[in-house]
């Protein structure tokens, strides 16, 4: 079969994703075997492939693809996530751009637009990934908005209900006022930015005097109810029950004392909005303060605010920094460096603010699921985030779980006329407990109101390991019983509390068990200046051009090499170019093995007999460390093992070691090994390398159609000889040292050598030395050999006689210049040493450095002088 010259990852990654694909290579049904179970981290429906999903995808699919070559029946199920936020922003935008409004529409009409879009965007990602080589099931795809996963969801949410665990009711959230929707606290990141601190005169009520308080948000001195001072500040000891004046608004508010204010900070005293922060919230229900609330949804001011309204919250921030300060109501101005809540959907600045929302009752639900990954019945790689899972566990805060959007998982509770709401799965469900409820047997589904929010996206997703087999909806059905729980999950640090941990609770609530064994959790790619990649950075290549100018395979080895668990990856283009390259050495190797002629009637040298022996003793041992490091989830480490082992020993070593010589034949014994030694290590290398493993494995032998290497066994560990392993290494330092004999003498590879030694040896290698070191013989002695070049290999002392072999005049002018450099250097080290002036001043370890220079010179031009004598 003709091999083309070079390896062409485009046509060859097409050609056989398609063939997976046509043959059913990823398709998993319950059956006797093993079950190994992933489930991708559904992507935003919203989304394009970024680095971070490649890296993610990779790991995912080296661990089914390993999995299903060790004989257990693999399943990976993909998916996606119908993020809220997301979608209903980009929907929002779309209609925007074309002249619709969302307030325009009815619910029914935009859910129309956004399943449209849905339909049209939703998959990409998905065929994107297939470009990388990932072996999902497609047939098993899920989307967190498919009905049954939807029934799932509002399953648990009144079985939550009934236990008592959900409830109504007005707090404190996070308001993101460009999504116009609550967040949760993990769905807020905190940026340090340069701000101002304003410092506001308070006059007190009927007085001619006045209290300094400093705030970053002037604005929100619209919704100012109090003030509030230490009571063991001497300061403000006369203003014990006084009230002062709100500035440009002139509410007359009181001094309130509580020992939450800190003395030190700022100028003691505390503007109080208990409507727009979380701790002047405490301290207004402490006190039973008015809670004024000055902002519409979209944060711009509502009448409750009385100036300003209509205007947005930052515009009104400078317009009433000029109005204060022309008032006369500002002290001063310092620039200020703190840090402010931005919301993760839509980068808008968070604005606390109270709404009535739905949350969930976490602290009972967290405790098994603390439990299981404390005791390691459920494994983070790398364990260091234990400490970090355990804090946030044990410090647990009730769940937001509405969302103030209209795409998603509709909350079920159903309004009565009279008041009060009823919560159930169906219309028909929530009609008959309305009519219990109300005592009105004529009440119908027009009398109700269904709740206008929907649940927040996690609170489908948590679900995900067990509504993916329909757990919920059909708990007895095969899928469940054989594939949960699920194996490992490969998933980023930063949803390790958004997800991961709501996925354990979710899995010991509702299956009695853990969702998965094994939570691998990747690192961040970042660019060279350690900045992550983002598209509004402009710094994330587009990971399908990288995969059409390096191919799949260069890009996943070239991630996979350089990000351990849990440890940053700081991308560069060297990257996937030394991925390519690894992939043209496999190729150029193959290459050169199928190019030798074959003589069936060849005895087996000696070296090659003795190099097939120790090259499958360190395959063995190789195959050994990479179920231990698989084991331990050192995947990295686990790809450098055959990186090296293929790069350093099989093409560096190996090859050389039983190629023939050239236009000679090889014997068939050899080259049917170093055939079978080639397919183990495509298999060991395919989990990591799908697409140029399996077309060089169909030239490695016939197959019939329907054959793949995705479905061979993966090689197992054999028997392997430490000692025979060390003794080749201990010929390779030998033929190392010949190698620059050769060199520095100018001696050609073609001239043969003799080779004495004086110590220990195992003969068996000597053939290899004999063989890669062109020598006429190799004999033990007893003598140093007079005229020799020599060299140390651990205890032993080799001599190579050079005789004719030296050109003298070549090697004397060589050595020559060396001992006038020498001498040279020596001369320059004496003038430093003769100096009194550097040898008193200088630091002891400075001057006696400079002596070991001299000792080491000194040695040098002894030897070379002796070497010059030799000769003449």
């Amino acid at each position: 079969m003709e091999i083309p010259a070079k390896y062409n990852p485009v046509e060859t990654e097409d050609k056989w994703y398609r063939y997976w694909m046509d043959k059913g290579f990823f398709r998993s049904v319950p059956d006797e075997r093993e079950p190994y179970t992933v489930v991708i981290p559904p992507p935003n429906v919203t989304g394009v492939l970024h680095m971070g999903h490649m890296l993610n995808n990779t790991i995912q699919d080296v661990l089914v693809r390993r999995a299903r070559m060790m004989g257990k029946n693999a399943c990976w199920v993909p998916g996606t996530d119908h993020a809220s936020i997301a979608t209903e922003a980009k929907v929002v935008a779309k209609l925007r751009a074309e002249g619709i409004e969302k307030s325009s529409l009815t619910r029914e009409k935009f859910l129309e637009h956004a399943w449209e879009w849905k339909e049209k965007h939703g998959g990409i990602i998905l065929e994107q990934l297939k470009k990388l080589g990932a072996s999902c099931d497609w047939d098993r795809t899920r989307f967190t908005m498919d009905p049954k996963l939807s029934e799932s969801v509002l399953k648990v949410f009144v079985d939550l209900y009934n236990k008592g665990l959900i409830y109504r009711g007005v707090r404190m959230v996070n308001w993101d006022p460009s999504a116009q929707t609550a967040l949760s606290d993990e769905e807020v990141i905190y940026k340090e930015v340069q701000s101002k601190l304003y410092y506001l005169r308070y006059f007190v009520e009927g007085e001619d005097k006045y209290i300094v308080v400093a705030t970053t948000r002037p604005e929100t001195i619209l919704g100012d109810t109090a003030v509030c001072v230490n009571p063991n500040d001497p300061r403000f000891t006369s203003l014990k029950g006084k009230k002062v004046i709100v500035p440009l608004v002139n509410r007359a508010v009181p001094i309130i004392e509580d020992e939450y204010v800190d003395m030190e900070f700022g100028t003691g005293a505390l503007k109080v909005t208990p409507a727009h922060d979380v701790n002047d919230y405490m301290l207004g229900e402490k006190f039973n303060l008015e809670v004024i609330d000055i902002f519409n949804d979209n944060g711009t001011i509502n009448e409750k605010g009385i100036l300003y309204v209509g205007q947005d919250r930052f515009d009104v921030r400078k317009q009433i920094s000029i109005d204060l300060e022309a008032a006369g109501l500002m002290e001063k101005v310092e620039d200020y460096t703190n840090k402010v809540g931005y919301s993760e959907r839509t980068d808008a600045v968070i604005e606390p603010k109270l709404s009535m929302q739905w949350f969930l009752k976490m602290e009972q639900l967290s405790k098994p699921a603390l439990d299981a990954v404390m005791n390691d019945e459920i494994v983070l790689h790398p364990a260091k985030f234990k400490n970090t899972y355990r804090h946030w566990m044990e410090n647990v805060k009730d769940w937001c779980v509405s969302r103030q959007l209209w795409w998603g998982h509709r909350i079920p509770a159903y309004y009565l006329p009279q008041g009060g709401y009823v919560v159930a799965e169906t219309e028909a469900e929530a009609l008959e407990l309305a009519k219990a409820k109300s005592g009105n047997a004529n009440l119908t589904m027009a009398d109700l109101r269904q709740d206008e929010d929907v649940l927040d996206t996690w609170f489908s997703s948590w679900l995900w390991p067990i509504s993916v087999f329909d757990g919920l909806t059909d708990p007895e059905n095969a899928d469940i019983k054989y594939y949960y729980p699920t194996n490992d999950l490969v998933t980023a640090p930063e949803i390790l509390f958004f997800w991961v941990a709501r996925m354990i609770i979710a899995g010991y609530e509702w299956e009695g068990k853990m969702p998965f064994k094994n939570v691998y959790l990747t690192g961040i790619v970042r660019d060279k200046l350690g900045r992550k990649m983002s598209k509004s950075l402009g710094n994330s290549p587009d990971p399908l051009d990288l995969i059409a100018k390096y191919g799949a395979d260069g890009v996943r080895l070239g991630m996979l090499l350089s990000s351990p668990a849990g440890n940053d990856l700081p991308y560069d283009d060297s990257m996937p170019e030394q991925g390519r390259n690894f992939g043209n050495k496999i190729w150029n190797a193959f290459r050169l093995v199928q190019g030798w002629n074959v003589d069936a009637n060849i005895a087996q040298p000696e070296s090659a007999k003795v190099t097939v022996e120790w090259f499958n003793s360190m395959l063995n041992r190789s195959i050994k460390e990479i179920d231990e490091q698989f084991a331990s989830f050192r995947i990295s480490e686990a790809l450098m093992q055959v990186y090296k082992l293929f790069w350093d020993e099989f093409s560096a070593w190996y090859l050389e070691l039983v190629k023939p010589a050239y236009g000679s034949p090889i014997d068939a014994k050899t080259y049917e090994a170093t055939l079978e030694i080639f397919d183990k290590m495509l298999k060991l290398l395919h989990p990591f390398m799908p697409f140029i493993t399996e077309e060089i494995w169909h030239y490695l032998a016939e197959r019939k159609d329907g054959e793949s290497i995705m479905m061979a066994q993966m090689p197992t560990v054999g028997e392997y000889n430490e000692q025979l392993i060390a003794d080749v290494e201990f010929a390779k330092e030998v033929i190392a040292n010949l190698r620059t004999i050769r060199k520095d003498k100018n001696i050609p590879q073609k001239d043969s050598l003799e080779l004495f030694y004086n110590g220990e040896m195992n003969p068996a290698v000597i053939s290899l030395i004999v063989k890669l070191g062109n020598l006429t013989e190799v004999k033990a002695t007893d003598v140093k050999v007079d005229g020799a070049s020599s060299f140390l290999v651990k205890t032993t002392e080799f001599f190579v006689p050079l005789g004719d072999k030296l050109d003298v005049e070549e090697e004397l002018k060589k050595l020559t210049a060396e001992l006038d450099y020498t001498k040279g250097f020596l001369n320059s080290v004496m003038k430093k040493l003769s100096n009194e002036k550097f040898v008193n001043s200088a630091p002891e370890a400075v001057v006696n450095g400079e002596r070991k220079k001299q000792a080491d010179a000194e040695a040098k031009i002894a030897a070379l002088e002796a070497q010059i004598a030799q000769l003449k």
